[in-house]
């Protein structure tokens, strides 16, 4: 396992980090079976596990509490928060209300005092950064939090950020946990650029593309995982998009191949090999995932390989542009766009 600086923190990570989506109701795992991961994970030599309130509506967090019992010390632990958490209005969002409160219920249900990492979940327009940054710096001085940081946000909105904590001498986000792959290049042009030049640790989600790097999804293949179940629309090869997807993926197994790589090293290889980048945030739902994960922990790309992806999918290039989570609230809401 290679381990990397976060950001300026001085705290040292490794390059793969677990990730606990699929704890609980949303991969159908039981405490058995994430405790299990989780075990595997940091004898491999994982030391950052990631969560968030709203995975499983709380029961990840929960999960992740069980399984790190006893061992809190040895882990840099992370959650976020902002989705909504229920129907009640107030319940979401990055205001101080419900970001102290949301805090203290994760905390509960992680069972511990603090959390290494708070990381605001997707930006919220209807919250001036002053407010939110104010209260996770209370948050921080009260010893809740040791360092909080942004997820999915869009690079002017990372940058104004920056701005807000300077100007009103508050705390500062000092990672952003943005969407990257090899399918889904985009943040290579704005976002990781923004975070270079502001020193930010980067944690990056989906490098597998929910599961079309894995090596599952082939043409002429029936696509019967947990993903596609709930998320059929992302993997219906009708659409155009997905249709790209995978036309890239057949040519990136035959460059995976070539270099005697699995798909799911040459992914993982990929976006670890991009300097802006930490760590990899992977989301295995079983043992089995785990350990095919964990064998690209020592993967380093060839610039002959690197340079054979970009000539598969170009840099700063989404081949599903309408997945993105950081369009600005004006291109999916029709109100904010007329007069």
């Amino acid at each position: 396992m290679q381990y990397r600086t976060l950001g300026r923190t001085g705290v040292q990570v490794s390059s793969l980090a677990l990730g606990a989506m699929n704890f609980g109701r949303m991969g159908r795992t039981t405490q058995d079976e994430v405790t299990a991961i989780v075990d595997a994970a940091l004898e491999a030599g994982v030391n950052l596990i990631d969560t968030a309130d709203v995975y499983s509506a709380g029961e990840s967090e929960e999960m992740v509490g069980k399984a790190i019992a006893g061992r809190r010390d040895d882990i840099v632990l992370a959650t976020k928060a902002s989705l909504p958490m229920g129907d009640e209005r107030n319940h979401q969002g990055s205001s101080r209300r419900w970001l102290v409160t949301e805090l203290d219920n994760s905390l509960r249900r992680l069972g511990v005092d603090h959390v290494d990492l708070y990381q605001i979940h997707r930006w919220d327009p209807s919250t001036s950064d002053e407010e939110t940054l104010s209260a996770l710096t209370d948050l921080q001085r009260a010893g809740k939090i040791r360092y909080f940081g942004s997820s999915t946000f869009p690079a002017y909105r990372i940058v104004q950020a920056q701005w807000a904590a300077r100007e009103h001498h508050l705390g500062r986000y000092v990672t952003e946990q943005p969407s990257y792959s090899i399918l889904q290049r985009g943040i290579e042009t704005h976002v990781l650029p923004v975070t270079e030049e502001y020193g930010l640790g980067v944690l990056v989600w989906s490098p597998l593309s929910s599961g079309w790097l894995s090596g599952a999804v082939r043409e002429g293949r029936e696509i019967t995982s947990n993903r596609s179940a709930f998320m059929p629309q992302r993997f219906d090869v009708t659409f155009t998009a997905n249709r790209a997807r995978l036309d890239a993926v057949e040519r990136l197994a035959e460059v995976a191949d070539e270099a005697g790589l699995t798909m799911i090293q040459l992914a993982l290889g990929f976006v670890t090999a991009h300097p802006a980048v930490t760590s990899a945030l992977i989301g295995p739902r079983t043992l089995d995932h785990l350990h095919s994960q964990l064998a690209a922990a020592d993967t380093v790309l060839s610039a002959d390989v690197l340079d054979a992806i970009d000539t598969v999918v170009a840099p700063g290039v989404d081949l599903a542009a309408h997945e993105k989570n950081d369009a600005p609230p004006a291109l999916l809401d029709a109100a904010l766009r007329r007069r």
